[in-house]
């Protein structure tokens, strides 16, 4: 498989200090990260419902967005930002938070269905499913009823911890991708995170 573009990376979460540590902001935690390592500003831009910064990975020019719609509405930022740049939904990485993975596991993944996320559902809606996601391992509380809250609160610290590191071996992948390709960005991140 060729190597799908990748010119914006779209975390998704809620916006606002309530939400800023809950396990549902893990997209938000990693174009965050991004933005530290590689000199990036958050800035309300209006136009893209959201706070946009722009970086250069492996000398890329990338935008990373954090919308501002809440995740359920996630889709009208990212359909904004597409719109204006001339994106298509390859050229998209959507990080989001992960219930099928383990705490601090990370997996890229190219397409498919949207597995009951609201904010990749929002997604879907814009785009289809060609667009590509990291899934952040949050774990999964073990019972679908307390899903919603586990979503919404704060992690454990060792639970915090995990997923921060997973984070940051994430954001190692996203520059292999652009040095070496997105297989070998896939295996780096898969072996590592295991």
């Amino acid at each position: 498989m060729s190597s799908p573009a990748l010119r914006a990376i779209v975390g998704l979460g809620n916006p606002g200090p309530d939400y800023a540590r809950t396990r549902h902001n893990a997209g938000f935690w990693f174009v965050d990260e991004l933005a530290r390592r590689h000199g990036g500003t958050f800035r309300v831009e209006s136009k893209f419902h959201g706070e946009l910064a722009r970086v250069k990975i492996a000398g890329q020019d990338t935008l990373l967005l954090k919308p501002s719609t809440y995740m359920n509405r996630s889709g009208q930022a990212a359909q904004a930002l597409a719109q204006f740049y001339k994106l298509q939904p390859a050229d998209i990485l959507a990080a989001h938070d992960e219930l099928d993975l383990p705490v601090g596991t990370m997996k890229l993944k190219s397409g498919g269905g949207h597995g009951g996320h609201n904010g990749l559902r929002d997604l879907h809606k814009v785009f289809g499913e060609g667009y590509q996601r990291l899934r952040v391992g949050i774990g999964h509380p073990g019972d679908k009823s307390l899903v919603h809250n586990y979503v919404l609160n704060r992690a454990s610290k060792a639970d915090e911890d995990a997923i921060l590191n997973g984070i940051s071996l994430a954001a190692d992948a996203i520059e292999t991708w652009f040095t070496k390709g997105w297989e070998r960005a896939l295996t780096q991140l898969h072996t590592a995170t295991k």
